[in-house]
């Protein structure tokens, strides 16, 4: 069944953490993978899955990274993943279904933003390649070890930058269209919410649910290592927001200057912990049971507005229409050379 693409009584608001929605969870005897499970948001994913018992596998492209990175964590085991490769992906996969007879939670944290133009073997443009073709092409292999759980979920991390624009089906690689790094970012954001709507329709039947979750404004990640190539940086700016709470200060700011001007929305900007916080909301709700396929954030399901809405929040048409995810579904197989078995 379609779940509707509305708020549900969710007792937690955007200022809600990691610590908060885990509470009372319980994931011992689970299996999860979090791509991107070794630094900023994603640290905090895996963190708070360890501590509520999971077994989590995190992949990267540098083994060593991720190990000085969360090699302290109980627990945890490490793979090689690269994304843009096929070959890398088949491998982990393979690698983990050898080890594994189920995967009880996939959460695909792994991104790239605003990235200059490059592409991947096969041609697919890096961001829809990482962001949207290498995670559809992990979870179609991984899907016998999700199956194989009984009760399963999936979910992809996907971004504001969906209200921006869609997915082009024409030019999804650029090649005859002028690169903007910005629309492209979208495309496979929106794709990514695309993704989960087909997946949900699709395995929900094998006991497999999926969501596309925003997890917020969250500055000083290394998410934006485009934006700002300097390491330093961004990890100076990552401790003043999130140490040091700066984010609560601006978003103080920006709530005083919206209430003077009359505004109903302003930019919320978060930890990296009440980021995590959705991302875990969505992996662990019992009030998501019997859920799936729709767009998360702040920790709630999303509202569906429509393609001229000017809201910073909610789920725009070309993001979740049922048709556009069926056609995405298709491309992904096309361009990623995939099929799952279901």
């Amino acid at each position: 069944m379609k779940t509707p693409q509305q708020p549900i009584n969710s007792p937690f608001t955007m200022k809600a953490t990691s610590k908060q929605v885990m509470r009372g969870i319980n994931l011992t005897g689970k299996t999860t993978i979090v791509t991107g499970g070794y630094s900023d948001i994603g640290l905090k994913v895996t963190e708070a899955l360890v501590k509520a018992g999971a077994h989590v596998i995190v992949p990267a492209r540098t083994l060593e990274k991720a190990q000085t990175a969360a090699g302290h964590l109980p627990n945890v085991e490490f793979g090689v993943l690269d994304l843009m490769d096929p070959a890398s992906i088949d491998t982990f996969a393979a690698q983990f279904l050898a080890q594994h007879h189920q995967l009880d939670l996939l959460i695909e944290c792994a991104g790239i933003m605003f990235a200059p133009l490059r592409r991947d073997s096969r041609g697919n443009e890096s961001q829809f390649s990482t962001n949207y073709l290498g995670h559809f092409q992990l979870t179609a292999k991984l899907y016998p070890a999700l199956k194989a759980a009984g009760t399963s979920r999936v979910i992809v991390v996907t971004s504001r930058a969906q209200s921006w624009n869609g997915a082009d089906f024409q030019d999804p690689n650029f090649d005859h269209r002028d690169y903007d790094s910005h629309v492209a970012y979208a495309q496979s954001k929106a794709a990514d919410i695309l993704f989960a709507v087909e997946l949900d329709k699709r395995a929900q039947k094998d006991g497999v649910r999926a969501f596309a979750v925003h997890p917020g404004l969250v500055p000083g990640t290394g998410l934006g290592r485009f934006v700002n190539s300097n390491t330093h940086l961004q990890h100076a700016m990552g401790i003043v927001m999130n140490n040091l709470q700066a984010t609560r200060l601006i978003s103080t700011r920006n709530a005083m200057k919206a209430h003077r001007y009359g505004l109903t929305e302003y930019d919320y900007f978060k930890t990296v912990s009440q980021g995590a916080a959705d991302i875990l909301w969505a992996a662990t709700s019992p009030l998501l049971r019997d859920k799936g396929g729709v767009f998360v954030e702040d920790s709630n399901i999303g509202t569906a507005v429509s393609a001229e809405s000017t809201s910073k929040f909610g789920a725009r048409p070309w993001s979740i229409d049922p048709q556009l995810a069926a056609k995405l579904w298709s491309l992904g197989e096309q361009y990623s050379g995939t099929k799952f078995s279901l």
